[in-house]
């Protein structure tokens, strides 16, 4: 049983459960390029943190795309601060493929429904519950607590982090590490183990625009500097590289706990070591690491011509570009030489691989706060495959994790969810989430 120092009370159950419901009735799809309106999300959040007592600021860059920063002081003033930060926006969902409607809120069956019930408004409420729970209690944590919920995640942060990390960085003063999203989820591994993975690191960014140059003609004749024809060679070549493995020390460190709970010996450091090989021996839980033992690239968009008789003097394409930290220069070496002469490439949006150290004292707090309400399970760091406000944070030198927890039952694919159809949270997941986020912050 839970220390009761850290119990939280009854109300803060019950809220983290309307906010997110109530926050997902709250439309704030992003489809890119500037169309989101996060601003009453923002206001309400805002509403909330005010009546516990807090003086919440609200800042845009651009008018509706708003962002909310508060900050909670800590009982000791020498301590370093912590940034705690979920976005306001979601993805877009199609209401015809869904059970039920995207932006209802449904709460059923002991589950709230909704775009964003992972993804992640069910952060944010458990946020505000853990915040209005302590000026209830009059309780306050050991070091300042910087409360940020942002614009734009879901595009490319330039009304969000982006805007906040740049022009006001002194909301964040003293923040050296932080919290957000995509950690301290249950993983069932389908043989009865409950892994809790905790990230510690995030791949870079690099969204990539093609363009293949030629010579543009009538689509009967015979035309050796096709730019289609280019275009594509240059994206099957993207599209069947096979990057090799390179261990950063957090994934290393993620197969090396991995290894351990199956009585395996990872063997990272062994000359003859294989990842292929060892992933094969994890059987499902692979699926926390193999993304990121290497840099990916993935052809999504293509673009030529108007006419079928007519070939176009252009071609483009888009590629999702994916980076481990310390391995952006092998990826745009690779780029250059994929893509050929006839290719040119430059990012659409580019962002930086992170890396966080998992032998931290923010990590063990972590690790102890999931291990209190979770004693069944196992902690491991990972490394995520894709990116957050993290990376826009760490310009201001804020070491960032992924720490979001839920306690999910066997067969809810949460990872699934993230950008798919139906995507849900039990109430109960809510619940543990709020326990233990409250646990950490006031131990961190």
């Amino acid at each position: 049983m839970a220390d009761q120092a850290f119990q939280v009370d009854e109300q803060a159950l019950d809220e983290v459960v309307t906010f997110t419901s109530e926050l997902i009735r709250i439309d704030t799809t992003n489809r890119g390029g500037g169309d989101c309106q996060e601003r009453p999300a923002a206001e309400y959040a805002a509403a909330k943190l005010a009546e516990a007592g807090l003086e919440p600021t609200l800042l845009e860059r651009t008018k509706g795309r708003t962002n909310v920063v508060a900050r909670i002081a800590g009982t000791d003033p020498s301590a370093d601060a912590m940034l705690v930060h979920g976005h306001l926006d979601v993805v877009p969902a199609e209401a015809a493929d869904w059970s039920v409607h995207p932006f209802s809120g449904e709460i059923r069956d002991g589950v709230v429904w909704g775009r964003g019930a992972v993804d992640m408004k069910n952060m944010d409420a458990m946020i505000l519950a853990v915040v209005r729970q302590w000026a209830r209690a009059g309780l306050r944590p050991r070091r300042d607590i910087v409360v940020a919920f942002t614009a734009d995640e879901e595009a490319s942060a330039e009304d969000g982090s982006g805007f906040l990390a740049d022009r006001h960085a002194g909301l964040f003063e003293g923040c050296t590490e932080g919290i957000s999203e995509s950690g301290a989820f249950t993983f069932h591994d389908g043989s009865g183990k409950q892994i809790y993975p905790i990230a510690a690191g995030e791949r870079g960014t690099g969204w990539l625009r093609l363009t293949a140059h030629g010579k543009a003609g009538h689509g009967s004749k015979v035309n050796h500097a096709n730019a289609v024809t280019r275009l594509a060679a240059a994206v099957a070549r993207i599209g069947a590289h096979e990057w090799p493995v390179r261990l950063t020390p957090t994934v290393a460190a993620a197969l090396t706990e991995l290894a351990a709970l199956y009585g395996i010996d990872a063997g990272v450091d062994s000359p003859h070591f294989s990842a292929d090989e060892l992933l094969a021996k994890l059987g499902p839980a692979a699926a926390l690491v193999a993304p990121t033992v290497r840099n990916s690239a993935n052809p999504t968009m293509l673009s030529a011509g108007y006419k079928i008789n007519v070939i176009p003097g252009e071609a483009s394409a888009h590629i999702d570009g994916r980076y481990l930290p310390g391995g952006e220069d092998e990826f745009r070496e690779t780029l250059d030489r994929l893509t050929g002469p006839d290719v040119d490439w430059e990012f659409e949006h580019h962002e930086v691989a992170l890396q966080a150290p998992v032998d931290s004292p923010t990590f063990a707090g972590m690790r102890a706060a999931v291990e209190e309400f979770a004693p069944e399970g196992h902690v491991v760091p990972y490394c995520m495959s894709g990116g957050t406000d993290a990376k826009q944070f760490s310009r201001l030198g804020i070491t960032g994790y992924g720490f979001a927890p839920l306690k999910l039952p066997e067969g809810f694919d949460y990872q699934a969810l993230f950008h798919g159809v139906d995507e849900r949270v039990p109430v109960e997941a809510l619940h543990f989430g709020v326990r233990v986020l409250d646990r950490f912050l006031r131990s961190a």
